[in-house]
């Protein structure tokens, strides 16, 4: 083999390990960075809804599959990127077993328009001012 077939051969490899790494197969799992906010969630906290924004293509994504702990998604929108984020109302989010003063782990997870599944999950600390008279 001549030393040009050989850079394209590897050349060629290079780019088929990239689109691996980047364009999973279908029925791939594919992890995903989330923010939750708010980060502290007081249970004696009056808002609305708590917000989780990602780095997946809001175009990607089929909304109605997305849940946070297994809570419903409320609402979604694109941020100004162009990135998925995801609106859950926070009675719902205060309803599921935490632990008070601890850090717990919120999981979002939702289906791609192709099928591939993603999540991505952050820990988040649960207080409640007025049991802890913080």
């Amino acid at each position: 083999m001549t030393s040009r077939k050989k850079s394209q051969f590897r050349l060629l490899i290079l780019a088929l390990l990239i689109c691996a790494l980047f364009f999973p197969a279908n029925g791939a799992d594919i992890l995903i960075f989330i923010q939750v906010s708010p980060s502290v969630l007081n249970l004696q906290n009056n808002g609305q809804v708590v917000t989780v924004h990602t780095n997946i293509a809001y175009s990607a994504v089929v909304a109605s599959s997305v849940s946070l702990n297994d809570v419903t998604i409320s609402s979604y929108k694109a941020d100004n990127r162009g990135f998925f984020v995801a609106k859950f109302l926070i009675d719902d989010i205060k309803g599921l077993p935490l632990d008070i003063g601890e850090l717990n782990t919120l999981s979002l997870e939702g289906s791609t328009k192709t099928g591939d599944l993603f999540f991505g999950t952050q820990d988040i600390l649960v207080i409640d001012v007025f049991q802890n008279g913080k």
